[in-house]
């Protein structure tokens, strides 16, 4: 059970403005959000941020990658109405995983300080990594009141009202990535994220289809939202990521059916929207992906995965079902390396250095060729439970964790 953390005390006139829950989300928790976030955020809302929105996930093909939220949001909102002792209904206003980088802050402000802001009551924000291990600065500091800072560690939650009782700022990022799961909760149920979201998969086919086996592949938002800007220069947050971590956009090759030939192009960026496959120094892996998102999604499900893939190399269990290792598809080859304007070396000074972003092991590629296999398994049971649950949703205008017994028997009865 989480505790927490040590606060004034509170006379009958003084009601509690701030709490932190220590321990509050799993070690896998956060490295689940945190495989979210790495392999779907685009350009924030700040300089130097990159943000991972609800309705961005839904935009993009990956609305099933909304599961792992719903659990953290309703076991956030009982700790705040618990806490502040709320005697109303609290509706969630925002949810979305944000990173702050190198050169990124914040001066002291409220959470509702713009008239656009007001109906904002409290605030939640989710700690998925550590304070000198994984960053350096983005210290959170109070004006007044315990804990007047705090230092962020991962699977840790602070909550606090969002009203100038809590004015606070965070200190620049210096280096790595400093990344938060960040809730507003509002009173008025006109701001309730839950219906507009709804609303938005409502639109799309979120149906699963048992013959449709690539119903989960990422579809790219606009190349401008991938565009990090930092002074005069910037890079795709794509290419990024993959350069990061050791890879590289290669072009399929001649004689595919879904064989994109690297002709030339108004703007090169838009070869990410294309078949494409993964090259490491000389080897290409032979796979043909549907476009950098999907290639881009892959490669951070192998680095979350990558200890339990290590261990478990020749086979492994994905929920009922055996997945044997195939064999390998990499050839050794230049390959022809997309020809993309990315800074590689800005990017490394963003998302490098004191972050998680180095490996800690050296790439086998039997293990990633299995990562392809898991990958696919756990996107397609997460599509099913998704055309699953959106049905209970629709029906009542809000997301909740929905009984799994609950679904089996109206299931069984329809059957």
């Amino acid at each position: 059970m989480a505790t927490t953390a040590t606060s004034p005390p509170t006379t009958a006139t003084e009601d509690p403005v701030r709490l932190l829950i220590p321990g509050f989300l799993s070690p896998e928790t956060c490295k689940e959000l945190e495989f979210v976030h790495r392999s779907c955020g685009t350009a924030g809302y700040r300089p130097s941020v990159v943000s991972t929105s609800l309705p961005h996930l839904a935009a993009t093909s990956c609305g099933h990658l909304l599961l792992p939220f719903v659990p953290i949001r309703e076991r956030l909102r009982d700790a705040v109405e618990s806490f502040f002792s709320c005697h109303f209904e609290l509706f969630v206003e925002f949810t979305g995983l944000v990173s702050w980088c190198k050169g990124a802050s914040i001066g002291w402000h409220s959470d509702d300080n713009k008239p656009y802001l007001r109906q904002r009551a409290f605030t939640a924000v989710c700690y998925l990594n550590s304070h000198g291990k994984d960053f350096k600065g983005g210290i959170l500091q109070f004006q007044d009141g315990k804990p007047s800072s705090v230092v962020p560690v991962a699977g840790d939650v602070v909550i606090y009202t969002a009203d100038n009782r809590n004015v606070h700022c965070v200190d620049e990022v210096t280096e790595g990535e400093r990344l938060t799961l960040t809730l507003w909760f509002t009173r008025d149920s006109a701001y309730d994220e839950d219906p507009k979201l709804l609303n938005f998969l409502s639109q799309t086919s979120w149906s699963y289809e048992p013959a449709d086996q690539n119903s989960y592949i990422p579809l790219p938002a606009s190349d401008n939202m991938y565009w990090f800007s930092y002074e005069q220069s910037g890079f795709d947050i794509r290419c990024a990521r993959v350069h990061i971590l050791g890879f590289s956009f290669r072009a399929s090759s001649d004689g595919e059916s879904n064989n994109t030939s690297v002709a030339p192009a108004e703007d090169p960026i838009e070869l990410l929207g294309k078949p494409l496959r993964l090259g490491r120094g000389d080897d290409v892996f032979m796979k043909i992906f549907a476009n950098s998102l999907h290639a881009l999604q892959v490669v951070q499900f192998y680095y979350w995965k990558a200890p339990e893939l290590a261990s478990r190399r020749k086979q492994t269990t994905v929920g009922s079902e055996t997945v044997c290792c195939p064999t390998i598809q990499v050839q050794q080859s230049s390959g022809t390396e997309l020809p993309l304007p990315c800074n590689h070396g800005l990017a490394q000074t963003i998302f490098g250095s004191c972050s998680n972003a180095e490996p800690e092991f050296a790439l086998e590629w039997d293990d990633f060729v299995l990562a392809v296999a898991m990958w696919e398994n756990y996107s397609e049971e997460l599509k099913k439970e998704l055309s699953t649950f959106l049905p209970y949703w629709l029906s009542s205008e809000t997301i909740f964790v929905v009984d799994s017994s609950e679904t089996t028997q109206i299931l069984g009865e329809g059957n």
